[in-house]
């Protein structure tokens, strides 16, 4: 997937060949925001020019701008995984939160 990032959002990216052009979407917030471009640089002009317009509606409207991703992840596993993984976390000289963000990297350079 292809992606792109302009004040805090994050855009994925394709190819539509129907259309001929580049499309993208912002992700991570439940407001629809979609863009293109025939280049890349038309698609980085039309996305810088999306997020604002997004960013000044919201201000005219009086509503906070929906964030992409906080940071915090609340996750429930299996009491045993995560005494295992807080163990191993340790036994590295890491906090697990230090520890769970190295592997979610390594898991994602992978895919």
């Amino acid at each position: 997937m292809n992606t792109m990032s302009y004040k805090g959002y994050t855009a994925r990216i394709q190819y539509s060949d129907e259309d001929d052009c580049f499309v993208g979407h912002i992700a991570g917030i439940r407001d629809v925001i979609g863009f293109h471009g025939e280049s890349v640089a038309e698609l980085r002009t039309a996305f810088a020019e999306a997020v604002d317009d997004y960013l000044e509606t919201c201000k005219k409207l009086g509503r906070a701008p929906q964030k992409p991703f906080s940071g915090k992840v609340l996750l429930r596993i299996d009491p045993a995984l995560h005494a295992r993984a807080a163990a191993v976390a340790a036994a590295e000289g890491k906090s697990l939160n230090a520890w769970t963000q190295e592997q979610i990297q390594k898991a994602i350079m992978v895919a």
